[in-house]
C-alpha cells in the first residue's frame, strides 16, 4: 500500500498518509537520522494488567531487521536496539504472564501498597538495569516517584487521537463506543511520554483509522489494535536509540 510522506519542520512532525489514514511522528530536535552507533542495547521493562499482545508484539520486535541498527561493534553485525527484560504486572491471572513464561522473561508482580505508597518499585527497576519502561495495557495510575526516577524514559499507547478520549477511565471499549456514539469519522493510537495526569503526556506518534458508519465498539477495536501492533514496537525502537 503506497504512502505519502512530508515533513513540517515547524512541529517536527513526519506526516505519512495513505487511502486508510495517517500517521503523525514527534521528531525530536535532538534526533540525528543518520546511522545510530556505539549505544548499548536498551533494556526494556513493559508493565502491562491484561492479555499482551502488545507485549507479545514489541517482544517479538528485535526479530525483525527492519529495526536493527548498526552493531556498536561495526562491520556486519547488526543488533536490536533493545530487550524487553522484565514483565511487570499486577493481576497474577493476566495472560501477559504466559506470554513472559514463553519468552522466558522475568516477571514482577506488584502490589498496591508498595506501588502507591512505597518506592514505585523503583529499587527493583534499577537493580535490573531498565532503561525505559512501556505501559502496554496497563491500568493503574503512575506514582509520581517512578515518573521522577525515568523522566522521558517512560512511554504509554492509548487507543484514541488524544487529546480526545483520555482520562481516568477511559480505557478499552469504553473509548470506542464513546468515539462512535460521537460519530467521529476517524480514530486510532497515541504514543506518548507518560506525566502526573492521565493520557496527558507529549505525543510522539499518532496513527488513524476511518470509522465506518456501521462500526461497532468491537470492529473499531479490531482496527485500533492492528495500528497498536503495526506501529509500537516501531516506536519503541526508535526511542531506544535516543
Amino acid at each position: 500500500m503506497s504512502s505519502q510522506f512530508c515533513f513540517c519542520a515547524k512541529d517536527r512532525l513526519l506526516i505519512a498518509t495513505n487511502k486508510n489514514g495517517r500517521i503523525n511522528f514527534l521528531i525530536l530536535k535532538s534526533y540525528n537520522f543518520a546511522t545510530v552507533k556505539k549505544l548499548r542495547m536498551k533494556q526494556i521493562a513493559i508493565f502491562s494488567s491484561g492479555a499482551g499482545s502488545n507485549a507479545k508484539k514489541i517482544i517479538e520486535g528485535p526479530l525483525s531487521p527492519d529495526i536493527y541498527r548498526d552493531s556498536p561493534e561495526g562491520g556486519d553485525l547488526r543488533v536490536p536496539p533493545y530487550n524487553v527484560s522484565l514483565i511487570v504486572c499486577n493481576k497474577p491471572e493476566a495472560g501477559v504472564l504466559k506470554i513472559a513464561a514463553e519468552n522466558n522473561i522475568p516477571v514482577l508482580l506488584i502490589e498496591k501498597e508498595k506501588f502507591f505508597r512505597g518506592n514505585g518499585y523503583i529499587d527493583e527497576l534499577k537493580a535490573m538495569g531498565i532503561d525505559l519502561i512501556v505501559l502496554a495495557g496497563f491500568l493503574w495510575k503512575i506514582p509520581v516517584a517512578l515518573i521522577k526516577a525515568y523522566p522521558g524514559k517512560m512511554i504509554n499507547i492509548h487507543p484514541a487521537l488524544l487529546p480526545k478520549y483520555g482520562g481516568k477511565g477511559m480505557y478499552g471499549n469504553f473509548v470506542h463506543e464513546t468515539v462512535i456514539a460521537n460519530k467521529e469519522k476517524e480514530s486510532g493510537i497515541s504514543i506518548h511520554y507518560v506525566n502526573e495526569v492521565y493520557d496527558n503526556g507529549q505525543i510522539i506518534l499518532q496513527a488513524t483509522c476511518l470509522v465506518s458508519e456501521d462500526d461497532t465498539p468491537e470492529s473499531l477495536a479490531k482496527k485500533v489494535q492492528l495500528l497498536e501492533h503495526r506501529h509500537f514496537p516501531a516506536a519503541v525502537a526508535l526511542l531506544a536509540t535516543l
